[in-house]
């Protein structure tokens, strides 16, 4: 996975690198706010986004703010990292949109169980958008079966979208993911043995 990674301290930027990198992650590194912000907009964007407080250009408060007001980009985890370490500081990260908050000096280990938690979670904001996705298309087969669905009086065969006429069987397979267990009713059953008499 892709992850953003945005500090100004050269060597700050290096050690987290190495720590992300270490984590089988692949990191998008820069230094200064608007770049990040870039970044965050193009269409190769990273999922994850790991963003120093105070950087030249924009601050990582102020991407934050950014990120939470445009709809496409609201599932991007974001993780401030930040020698600001007062309850309100944490507060106000939090409330600028950041899903996470690490103090400096941090602890590597600590950074690692952070970005984890913040994979998990994206893991699971795909999973939940797949199974919406087929509830949708699952949703969309039942509004058209709920629908008018001509049928023909003679040979009971039924107009499918295409305006293409196909046996009832065959249509409910092809829209409803049903099979048909062929059988006959007792009526039926009963005429058919009359003509054996």
């Amino acid at each position: 996975m892709k992850v953003l990674l945005a500090e100004d301290e050269l060597a700050s930027r290096e050690m987290l690198e190495t720590i992300l990198r270490r984590m089988g992650l692949e990191v998008v590194a820069c230094g200064d706010g608007e770049t990040a912000w870039e970044l965050l907009q193009s269409a190769q964007r990273p999922s994850l986004a790991v963003l120093d407080w105070r950087m030249p250009g924009l601050d990582g408060d102020e991407i934050c703010r950014r990120v939470r007001s445009v709809p496409a980009l609201r599932h991007l985890y974001l993780i401030l990292v930040t020698g600001l370490s007062q309850p309100e500081h944490i507060v106000a990260g939090l409330e600028a949109g950041a899903n996470d908050y690490l103090t400096k000096p941090f602890n590597p280990v600590e950074l690692e169980a952070r970005v984890k938690v913040g994979l998990r979670v994206l893991q699971l904001q795909d999973e939940l958008i797949a199974r919406i996705r087929e509830l949708e298309l699952a949703m969309s087969h039942v509004k058209r079966l709920q629908g008018l669905l001509p049928i023909c009086v003679m040979c009971k065969k039924v107009r499918n979208d295409d305006n293409y006429w196909q046996q009832v069987d065959a249509y409910f397979a092809e829209h409803a993911n049903v099979r048909f267990n062929r059988a006959l009713c007792p009526e039926c059953a009963a005429r058919e043995a009359r003509k054996f008499e």
